[in-house]
């Protein structure tokens, strides 16, 4: 009984795949330099559905904002291509393409009403509750998107929910009662849990250099470009305060906070008075780079900085990788000023040698034999689990984690979804840097509460809805195929 419902919980934890990508918000983000086919106006064709440039920008730029609020502002381009970011934003545009080719072979149609009225609704482009033409046509301009590509991808937004819409069924009593049993399931554990503190791990010299042997490939030394740097400060540039009103007037819809709404004139006037300041110094800018090129002036400065170094802006970044030695680029913002760089040299990565890797490959090596360490260690303490000193939990469900010591609420919520997901009564069960060994002494369902029920239902219909788009994808993989124009979108 336990084994069946241990497996069977498995639906208590799902992914839904999501068809539209979010507009607002999504900035224009440089993503390096990838080699064009022959058709340059499209990066794709699904079916007989072409992927333009522009919508790869719009879904890239999207993505990345995500994840640089999740990492802080910390991303980079550096960073955004080990995460794949661009492959993550074409997998999810080529998918749109085959719904959107499905809804063609369906009839499904979307009116120009339809169109105006997703556009009027949408938040980032209203004052006071109602749509701002003003607002939206400054959107357009600081995306530098037409408003005819931005509302052909609302379009396809539509298309693409009417024609998913077509897959959603009511859930009946069968699956609420099944689903419902197991949000009910509650194990009663014995278990023990092992941390590095438990292992004693040996250092030895000649181990860990066959293990940089193995993973020096992974130790390479940063690409570094040395650059002969024109600056051009703004900070004193004159600004009356009328001129800063009239420019955050003309510029509100750069100003908005977390949530995207508008900050007021107060609240976005220091910002407001550095972009000013900036644009009132982009001639002077502009003239230093031509006098530069002519050898006129002499540089600010000379410096060697690691590819991405944050001392220079991710725009000037993106543009500097396009670049070969002795170019020249125009002048770009790097905080309060503008930077003329001229690139002098550029140093490839290579392997650092075993010292200067040291460091990291000993940390590197440490953290891999302290999981050997203690996955062996677990394994032996399995084997005689009656015999070791071990906690007994109280009735435990995915709601009721806390008291799972010593681990910390996260990490309990962690080691549960993978329990609940498991088949096996006793076993070992691997949560951040822990290991965690357990048996199932009891097991029971709890009764079903009545507020809950909606949850249940609504779980019931993510679980069918995801089933049935992952099925229609497999399907429409197969009869719409994708042909790549550009290359480093596909993994």
């Amino acid at each position: 009984m336990i084994s069946w419902m241990q497996k069977h919980n498995r639906y208590l934890v799902w992914t839904i795949w999501i068809a539209t990508i979010a507009f607002i918000g999504a900035g224009f983000v440089g993503w390096g330099s990838y080699t064009y086919g022959t058709k340059a106006s499209a990066v794709a064709k699904v079916g007989e559905i072409e992927i333009p440039r522009s919508k790869l920008d719009v879904a890239y730029g999207n993505i990345y904002n995500q994840y640089n609020e999740m990492m802080q502002g910390k991303l980079d381009e550096q960073k955004a291509k080990e995460l794949g970011l661009i492959q993550r934003a074409f997998a999810t545009l080529a998918t749109q393409a085959k719904v959107l080719n499905f809804a063609k072979d369906l009839g499904v149609v979307v009116s120009d009403k339809e169109i105006a009225d997703k556009l009027q609704s949408i938040q980032g482009f209203q004052k006071d509750g109602v749509f701002d033409k003003t607002i939206y046509e400054g959107y357009l301009k600081s995306q530098r998107l037409k408003a005819k590509i931005f509302e052909a991808m609302l379009k396809d937004e539509i298309i693409i929910n009417k024609t998913l819409n077509l897959l959603r069924t009511p859930s009946f009593s069968l699956e609420i009662e099944t689903v419902g049993g197991a949000l009910g399931v509650a194990d009663k554990l014995s278990y023990k849990v092992l941390t590095s503190n438990d292992v004693n791990v040996t250092l030895d010299e000649t181990k860990i250099k066959n293990f940089w042997e193995t993973q020096k490939e992974n130790y390479m030394t940063p690409k570094t470009y040395s650059f002969s740097i024109v600056w051009t400060p703004s900070e004193t540039a004159d600004v009356t305060e009328e001129e800063i009103k009239a420019y955050y007037n003309a510029n509100n819809f750069n100003y908005t906070d977390a949530g995207g709404k508008p900050l007021l004139f107060e609240e976005a006037k220091n910002s407001a008075i550095k972009d000013l300041k900036l644009s009132k110094t982009k001639k002077a800018a502009q003239k230093n780079y031509i006098e530069f090129k002519k050898g006129n002036i002499q540089n600010s400065e000379t410096i060697t900085l690691s590819l991405n170094d944050p001392q220079l802006s991710t725009e000037l970044w993106n543009e500097i990788q396009t670049k070969n030695i002795g170019d020249i680029l125009k002048p770009k913002v790097v905080e309060d000023r503008y930077a003329t760089v001229k690139i002098d040299n550029i140093a490839e990565p290579k392997v650092m040698t075993y010292e200067e890797a040291k460091e990291k490959v000993v940390a590197a090596y440490t953290i891999q034999a302290q999981k050997e360490a203690l996955s062996s260690l677990a394994q032996t303490m399995l084997e005689n689990f009656q015999d070791t000193n071990t906690t007994i939990s109280n009735f435990v469900t995915l709601e009721t984690h806390d008291n799972l010591k010593p681990l910390n609420s996260q990490e309990s919520l962690q080691f549960l979804e993978k329990l609940f997901t498991s088949s096996k009564e006793k076993g070992i069960i691997n949560v951040s840097d822990k290991v965690v060994i357990y048996d199932i002494l009891e097991q029971k369902v709890l009764p079903l509460d009545a507020n809950k029920t909606e949850v249940v239902k609504n779980s019931v219909n993510q679980i069918k809805q995801s089933t049935f788009e992952t099925n229609l994808i497999n399907i429409l993989d197969k009869k719409y195929p994708t042909e790549v124009y550009m290359g480093g979108l596909t993994n």
